[in-house]
């Protein structure tokens, strides 16, 4: 009997000791990237009052900018690449796609007008990291990779990070997730050149389709959709952008 209690004692101690070095681990990685995280949202500011008269931003939320600041973009890009993490520029993240720029991930998320009760759903997963950020916001957000390894990739670094509230697909997210439907919003992180129209249609009354649109090696344009409720779309756009393009049966 005094074995087994203290191989069960020891047990619970190198659960405790094992929690302990994780969180220490962690905290000193956050740590060691704090100055270029807050040099990224310097960044990202600098880029808000540069772009205003394109967008009609002149700041973004509170709500969106302490998202940026809490996500550590340096675990969603390759260990080999994390010394350029908080650059406020893409990062290519294998497979010949990218992470997005912190500055048009904040302003998708803040063109998105999203709030703590939102169901959010993402098209093109990637690193995770826009997803994160919606996360940070928003009550549950669905995502979908077409990329099988990116987007397993993309889940464990979710899991391993706490984001309960994010669901991951791997598939064609041309055709949205229509059982999760409608969406408060609903943001796509690749360009096709229409529309897709079954986003549009899982769209909530009210709700906002963040989307860049436009051919590769031609100029895409960021636009915001806004179903109203008699079911008819307001287009506007805000920003020329460059995305990789979507991919699917749809396109």
């Amino acid at each position: 009997m005094p074995v087994k209690m203290f191989q069960g004692i020891s047990g619970i101690l190198l659960a405790i000791m094992i929690s302990s070095f994780t969180d220490m681990a962690s905290a000193a990685s956050a740590g060691e990237y704090a100055a270029q995280h807050a040099e990224m949202l310097r960044a990202i500011e600098a880029d808000i009052a540069g772009t205003s008269a394109y967008t009609g931003l002149n700041r973004f939320s509170d709500t969106v900018m302490e998202a940026m600041r809490t996500v550590p973009r340096h675990e969603f890009v390759p260990r080999q690449l994390r010394s350029y993490a908080y650059w406020n520029r893409p990062l290519p993240i294998g497979h010949q796609q990218t992470i997005s720029q912190p500055y048009i991930v904040a302003l998708m998320s803040e063109l998105a007008r999203i709030d703590a009760e939102a169901v959010v759903l993402e098209v093109g997963t990637g690193s995770g990291y826009q997803a994160a950020v919606l996360a940070e916001i928003a009550k549950q957000v669905y995502t979908i990779e077409i990329i099988e390894a990116l987007g397993l990739r993309a889940q464990a670094t979710l899991e391993r990070l706490g984001y309960e509230n994010v669901k991951v697909r791997v598939g064609d997210g041309y055709h949205g997730w229509p059982e999760a439907a409608p969406f408060d919003a609903i943001l796509v992180t690749a360009a096709p050149e229409e529309v897709p129209q079954p986003l549009i249609d899982q769209l909530r009354e009210g709700g906002r389709l963040v989307i860049p649109v436009g051919a590769q090696g031609q100029v895409q344009l960021l636009k915001v959709l806004v179903k109203h409720p008699d079911g008819a779309i307001h287009e506007t756009d805000a920003l020329p952008v460059s995305f990789v393009p979507l991919t699917g049966e749809g396109q």
